[in-house]
């Protein structure tokens, strides 16, 4: 493709690229074309090893680059490190218990939020690490969070089995998701922020209209407690997790939702049409519980975590697993791609 030719016919219908800025605009969609040309090598190996929490980790998140990461751990901080020389840039002190969920407020990534036992949440600066807001009305740990790609809500789950959205400019608490009959484990947020799903341990996924708070629907399935839960890029896909060793991958129409069924022998997964309600693939392998699920950010290739003390790299398309990373000598609980999706990791 032309490319100043298609930078032009898309600055027609968009007024925030003007004069000044297709110069920076053309160059971006020259890099686009770069990448998708470029051949990608879907196998990792070990890069670094890092241990300075003095009691173990409970989550480990990138920022959009890769550039940045944090980790939580049971000794009441997170800290912030730099991805290349594994120096740690900060660390975030102030909780009175388990810092058990983190996350940046990707892509932007300046702001770091952390989730704990005290039944707080706070909020903090990436660049400085100072805390700008602590959210307080959970009646139980909070052990899991997740910000909007808009920057403007954060989202967490507690062992209350409520979720509650908070403000992060206003530091207020938005709305409470009343709903699940036992604890909120897992959240994610769609793209456009509209939607947010909770994973609970009363073996289902509820879907949540952002704006009213009120459950759309609720994903059943699973005959074990539901350990993680996400969205793909598109939120064509949603990825549910179990303690009853399965992963199930749905494909989402409207609300027309189709999922897979289980089986308890070894983790597995099922892909299924919305439409023609075929398998698609089925996906299995894992000899352990399942504890986290993750997309990679095309949606192509899904990341499971297991007790098992491995990670397994599947194609969503097919079902084959394409590599087994292993390495850890104990229960992996968490696993994250990075944005362009050629760095893992892991954490037990």
């Amino acid at each position: 493709t032309d490319v100043t030719a298609l930078v032009e016919e898309i600055r027609k219908g968009e007024p925030l690229i003007t004069a000044s800025c297709m110069e920076h605009v053309i160059y971006l969609v020259q890099r686009l074309q770069q990448k998708l040309g470029e051949k990608q090598n879907h196998k990792f190996s070990l890069f670094k090893v890092l241990r300075t929490h003095i009691l173990p980790l409970t989550n480990v998140a990138f920022n959009k680059s890769g550039s940045r990461f944090i980790t939580g751990s049971y000794d009441r901080t997170c800290k912030l490190w730099d991805t290349a020389s594994g120096e740690e840039l900060h660390t975030l002190e102030g909780h009175k218990n388990v810092v058990y969920a983190i996350a940046f407020n990707n892509p932007y990534g300046d702001k770091i939020a952390t989730g704990s036992f005290d039944k707080t949440c706070k909020l903090w600066s990436t660049e400085t690490g100072k805390c700008y807001h602590t959210f307080r009305g959970h009646t139980a740990e909070i052990v899991c969070l997740s910000f909007n790609l808009q920057s403007t809500l954060v989202a967490t789950g507690s062992m209350d089995s409520t979720a509650k959205l908070w403000d992060i400019e206003k530091g207020e608490e938005v709305a409470t998701l009343c709903g699940h009959s036992a604890e909120i484990v897992a959240l994610a947020f769609n793209t456009t922020g509209d939607k947010i799903i909770t994973g609970s341990l009363d073996q289902t996924v509820a879907i949540w209209d952002v704006g009213t708070g009120r459950i759309i629907h609720t994903l059943v399935g699973h005959r074990g407690e539901i350990s993680s839960a996400q969205f793909n890029w598109d939120c064509s896909l949603i990825a549910s997790g179990s303690m009853d060793k399965t992963c199930m991958v749905r494909v989402l129409s409207i609300l027309k939702i189709t999922y897979s069924s289980s089986s308890t022998a070894t983790g597995s997964a099922r892909i299924y049409n919305a439409e023609t309600k075929k398998c698609i693939a089925k996906l299995e392998g894992h000899g352990g519980e399942i504890s986290r699920v993750c997309f990679n950010p095309k949606g192509n290739f899904i990341l499971t975590a297991s007790s098992d003390k491995t990670a397994r790299l599947w194609d969503a398309a097919t079902g084959q697993c394409l590599q087994i990373l292993k390495g850890h000598t104990d229960e992996i609980f968490s696993c994250a791609f990075n944005y362009k999706g050629d760095k893992i990791i892991t954490g037990n």
